[in-house]
């Protein structure tokens, strides 16, 4: 793997140091982000694994294979939103689709906007 420096105009000119900001880059709409933890193994398919953080913002309006934490009778999940068959989509075979029309307590947190994968143990 190649590694590629990071460009931007975001630096100090007195100290050369490069001022970036995570939250600049991953939060479009503080007021409505927040984090969350990622539990178990069924996204691991596209890449959030068990103990990730996820970021999830309630501003942005959910669309068909967005990434969302949903309540489901008050319950949380993460899951693929599949709009056009009314469903919560695991990415991992293990886990069979969630057909959502007869929810009645279906809550949409929000959508999942970014992951971060820790490499070290916390």
């Amino acid at each position: 793997m190649k590694l590629v420096p990071y460009q931007s105009d975001d630096t100090d000119p007195e100290t050369s140091e490069l001022l970036l900001s995570l939250d600049e880059h991953l939060i479009k709409n503080i007021a409505a982000t927040y984090l969350a933890r990622a539990s178990g193994d069924s996204m691991q398919g596209l890449g959030i694994f068990d103990q990730d953080l996820l970021i999830v913002d309630r501003a942005v309006d959910p669309v068909h294979g967005d990434i969302v934490i949903a309540a489901l009778n008050g319950e949380l999940t993460c899951k693929v939103i599949d709009t056009r068959e009314s469903r919560l989509l695991s990415a991992n075979d293990k886990y069979p689709p969630i057909n959502i029309s007869g929810y009645e307590d279906l809550l949409l947190e929000g959508v999942v906007i970014a992951s971060v994968r820790y490499h070290r143990a916390l």
